[in-house]
């Protein structure tokens, strides 16, 4: 099969497009046939050596949306032919096939196409995470989301918009805040305007935000203290450097920054953030968008487009 693989840290072009053996899946294994390959920030850094220490070469990635193959022993809730997506891989997903155990694998639902299911596993996971079980969210509640344009940022949105709370959102470009309203945001800032945030404070009557999931809080977090409401929460999902702050921002307002990364769920937390996406999926409230397909031989490309941006949907690679 071919696959991508990376030989040694680097810039984009380390990612190198070569033949390899196709996996045989174990005991407990599935293999699956990818149709579709979510392309996400965090691969990025770990390809670039930020992540720690891998095992050269190695296969990059998560999240595949595809038909299953083979079961290996011991497989019981899964069979060949069925349509599955990825949270999560044993081989590595930029390729033509991949290994996963059952939990990793997911059934993914009738109508819903493969390169919508391979924008599922890092983003929609993350927003769930973030917004239901780290800002612990409520229907009723104003929340704002940073970097709304990008995979995590719409998945946000919609999720906020399914239970019930009024959502704010920004975006750099207006393409972008577009995007964002079309995706249920009741409303969309510039945030490269140096008034946003008096904007969003006059959206809210001066009372803030309940909760803010933060996608680059190296830049906005301070800004971010003073849009909180009473009680507020951010929830930080991205950021790429420090930033100072004045932490008598989060007394005035018993404020809490919770930190987030996916790998921290638990199983039990795991199964019920992809019950809800399976049941988000079928009631069409959760609607993955494409930004850009690119093929699998030129995933230096997508990666390039990741890190100079803007989002406007979520990357996916094609075979």
């Amino acid at each position: 099969m071919n696959a991508i693989r990376i030989h040694q840290f680097g810039g984009p072009e380390v990612l190198r497009y070569e033949q390899v053996p196709d996996p045989v899946p174990a005991e407990g294994q599935i293999l699956i046939r990818a149709h579709a390959i979510g392309v996400n920030p965090v691969e990025t850094y770990i390809r670039a050596g930020r992540y720690g220490e891998r095992d050269f070469p190695f296969i990059p990635g998560s999240d595949v949306a595809g038909i299953i193959e083979v079961v290996g022993p011991g497989v019981k809730d899964f069979s060949p032919h069925q349509r599955v997506y990825t949270a999560g891989t044993f081989s590595g997903a930029y390729a033509e096939k991949v290994l996963c155990t059952p939990a990793q694998t997911h059934r993914l639902p009738g109508g819903v196409d493969f390169d919508a299911g391979a924008a599922l596993g890092v983003p929609y996971a993350t927003a769930y995470r973030a917004l239901i079980h780290r800002a612990r969210a409520q229907a009723g509640e104003t929340i704002l989301v940073h970097g709304g344009s990008g995979g995590v940022g719409i998945a946000a949105i919609q999720i906020a918009r399914a239970a019930g709370m009024r959502v704010l959102a920004t975006a750099g470009t207006e393409r972008g805040r577009k995007l964002i309203l079309e995706q249920g945001a009741h409303e969309g800032f510039d945030h490269t305007a140096k008034d946003y945030d008096q904007k969003i404070m006059q959206s809210t009557g001066g009372r803030g935000v309940d909760a803010i999931l933060e996608m680059l809080a190296n830049v906005n977090l301070s800004k971010d203290l003073e849009m909180l409401a009473t009680f507020g929460r951010i929830v930080v999902i991205g950021s790429r450097g420090k930033i100072e702050i004045d932490p008598r921002q989060t007394m005035r307002r018993d404020a809490d920054i919770r930190g987030m990364i996916l790998n921290h769920a638990t199983p039990a937390e795991l199964a019920s953030i992809h019950a809800a996406l399976i049941a988000g999926l079928e009631n069409q409230t959760l609607r993955p968008v494409i930004g850009e397909k690119i093929p699998l031989a030129e995933a230096s490309r997508a990666h390039e487009r990741v890190i100079q941006g803007p989002s406007h949907g979520k990357i996916v690679l094609i075979r």
